[in-house]
């Protein structure tokens, strides 16, 4: 490879793991909440390092670690991590024609490392470069594995040594990284308009205590901005 084909492999390279960045540092508050959390409702700091390094999902894991600290049965947590997970349905059908021609080893690793995160920076750079970019996909991928995974041994370490840690207020880091993860994305009216509908939503079905409130928000805001869309065209 010449020295003018490895620079933009250099560069995209780079540029995955700075675009992840500031992504990985906003849930570094989540995912010590995540480790302290699985500390305080009786696992081994063995098994809640485990959880994140082969489970690697943020929200379900917080949603798991919940339910079993209150007990609930295996039926109702799989039944919830399930539903908090489904979105990645949406994000995996987004990827699948840049992936079918992918070996089967990149198709896992891609899956494994796929986050909200992941996808969205990885989205932006798609449209950017007019292709899809695999190497800057798993970088980004593996960065913020990385950093989730220290950021719950961080979590372990303080949940051994730090009461109530979870008074804090470190959930507040996933509402903050879902946002940095929106905004830059709206770049319509529809796509404004589907934001607020599901904001509006989500407050609204919390407050009435709707089950799966936020998936059935977001599904709201998205039939909104469709019908917008196509009204528009």
């Amino acid at each position: 490879m010449s020295t003018e084909q490895a620079q933009p492999v250099r560069s995209i390279k780079l540029a995955a793991f700075f675009d992840i960045l500031p992504l990985s540092i906003a849930v570094i508050p989540w995912g010590i909440l995540c480790g302290s959390l699985a500390i305080q409702v009786g696992l081994s700091p063995l098994q809640s390092q485990l959880m994140s390094l082969l489970v690697f999902a943020g929200a379900a894991q917080l949603s798991a670690l919940t339910l079993t600290g209150a007990s609930a049965g295996i039926a109702t947590i799989l039944g919830s991590t399930a539903v908090i997970s489904s979105r990645h349905l949406l994000y995996s059908a987004t990827f699948r024609s840049h992936a079918m021609g992918l070996p089967l080893h990149h198709k896992m690793l891609m899956a494994f490392l796929l986050t909200d995160e992941m996808f969205a920076v990885t989205e932006n750079k798609r449209k950017e470069l007019g292709y899809f970019p695999l190497d800057y996909a798993l970088i980004s991928g593996a960065t913020f594995y990385a950093i989730w995974n220290l950021s719950t041994l961080a979590g372990i370490v303080a949940g051994t040594s730090i009461p109530n840690l979870e008074s804090l207020g470190l959930e507040f880091a996933i509402a903050a990284t879902f946002i940095a993860m929106v905004v830059p994305n709206i770049q319509s009216s529809p796509v404004l308009v589907a934001v607020l509908v599901s904001a509006c939503c989500a407050v609204l079905f919390h407050k009435l205590e709707v089950p799966n409130d936020l998936l059935l928000s977001a599904l709201v805001g998205m039939v909104v901005g469709y019908c917008l869309d196509k009204e528009s065209d």
